[in-house]
Formats: C-alpha cells, structure tokens, sequence
C-alpha cells in the first residue's frame, strides 16, 4: 500500500510542476506569434510620404494667430434642463465678433482674463 501511496504522490507532483510549465511555454509561444503578427503587419503598411507629398506653407504665409473679443456665450435661461448639445455655443452653433475690440489693460496681481459678470 505504501508503494501505491509513493507513486501517486510522485504522479501528482510530477502533474502540479508539469502543468505550469505546459501553461507558461503555450504563453511565451502566443506572445511570440502575436509579436511576430504585428511586426509582419508593420512591415506591410505604408510608410511616410515622400517630401514631394508633404504639405506646403500657403503662398500667403503662414497662418498667425488671430485674437479678437467674441460675444459672450449665454446659457438660455427658463428652458428646463438642457443636455450639452442644445447649449449654444458649444460646437453646434457660431458666436459673433465682438463690436468693441479693445482690450483693458490686465489690473497689477491679476492674471489678464476678461472678469465675468455675476
């Protein structure tokens, strides 16, 4: 009875040990083909375009920066809750060019943004 004992725990712990092994060398072959995969699939898409293709610096110049004042943006009032698309403003609608482009000067100890009315 003690040699059965003997060979099924030698059985067992040769099954506990070869188990992980089996897991971690089907891991390392599944990473080493999905890496394979990609670097194949890499090779095969298009490269950079020619500096022919490139794009080019309109005729005019470069385009600056533009600053100017808009109006501001209000959210409308009375109307319940609105989801963010119907905000105006937001993407979905223009605002308008200010009338007065001046700006004030920003006050000593602030940080320059126009203060909002509250």
């Amino acid at each position: 009875m003690t040699s059965l004992r003997g060979q099924l725990a030698v059985n067992h712990g040769l099954v506990i040990g070869a188990a992980p092994f089996a897991i971690g060398v089907a891991l390392v072959t599944l990473l080493v083909g999905a890496v394979w995969w990609g670097r194949r699939r890499q090779a095969r898409a298009p490269g950079p375009p020619p500096p022919g293709e490139q794009p080019r610096v309109p005729g005019s110049g470069p385009v600056g920066e533009v600053l100017e004042r808009r109006e501001p943006a209000e959210v409308p009032r009375g109307q319940g809750r609105l989801t963010p698309h119907q905000l105006p403003n937001f993407g979905n609608q223009g605002t308008r060019r200010a009338d007065d482009q001046s700006m004030p000067p920003p006050e000593e100890g602030q940080s320059g943004a126009t203060p909002q009315a509250g």
